[in-house]
């Protein structure tokens, strides 16, 4: 008997040990539900489901459809994002009409891309950089919503091209269009150099005029 009793108690402590950490896991669950999701803040509540940012639904998405062509896909909604259908009424389920496509095949006017403002712009040949991009809220379409994507340096520091041309024209000769592009070697050469006798004075009109010389910081004229 007292064999039977040695073995019922690691048993029964063994029985009783799961109790507290079954609690434990519990607690920190219920928390977790009483959060609202950082998606639900773009997610406007009550509005058709249909309308619905991508980042409020989820879709059953057929990567196997033809690109180009109308598409559509089932959806759900993601917990804690309320939303109706025509009639006002309450929905979990719908349907979202698409184009296939990924989304790096979007139109440029469909996504935001970082700038850079370290690449030279007027360079031959054009200089890239690589962007990072984001599709809007609005659109939906296939494949990671945010990608990288190489872009032409297109940023600018706020020069104008119709004040150096009339720099370039009327003080041309003193080097004022060079010093206002922030080019004051050249500037000061010309300066010096009478504008190379006149003859350098119209060569810089003629390659500012076509947008050959830019500001010195490599932007673009406004």
């Amino acid at each position: 008997g007292s064999l039977n009793l040695e073995q019922s108690q690691p048993l029964a402590q063994s029985i009783k040990d799961p109790g507290p950490t079954r609690t434990f896991t519990v607690v920190p669950r219920a928390a977790e539900s009483t959060d609202i999701p950082p998606y639900v803040m773009k997610c406007p509540s009550n509005g058709l489901c249909s309308k619905l940012p991508a980042d409020c639904v989820e879709c059953k998405t057929n990567f196997s459809c033809v690109y180009g062509k109308p598409v559509t896909f089932d959806c759900t909604v993601k917990p804690s994002v309320t939303c109706v259908d025509q009639d006002f009424k309450s929905q979990k389920n719908f349907i979202i009409n698409m184009t296939c496509r990924f989304c790096w095949q979007l139109p440029e006017t469909d996504y935001e891309c970082s700038n850079s403002t370290s690449c030279m712009t007027v360079s031959c040949p054009r200089q890239r950089y690589m962007a990072n991009c984001t599709v809007r809220d609005h659109i939906h379409c296939l494949g990671n919503r945010t990608f990288p994507k190489m872009l032409y340096c297109n940023w600018t520091g706020g020069y104008k091209w119709s004040t150096a041309l009339a720099l370039s024209i009327t003080l041309g000769g003193f080097g004022a269009d060079r010093f206002y592009l922030g080019q004051w070697r050249e500037g000061l050469g010309k300066l010096f150099s009478f504008g190379g006798l006149g003859i350098w004075t119209l060569i810089d009109v003629l390659l500012i005029g076509v947008g050959y010389v830019g500001p010195a910081d490599g932007s673009l004229y406004i």
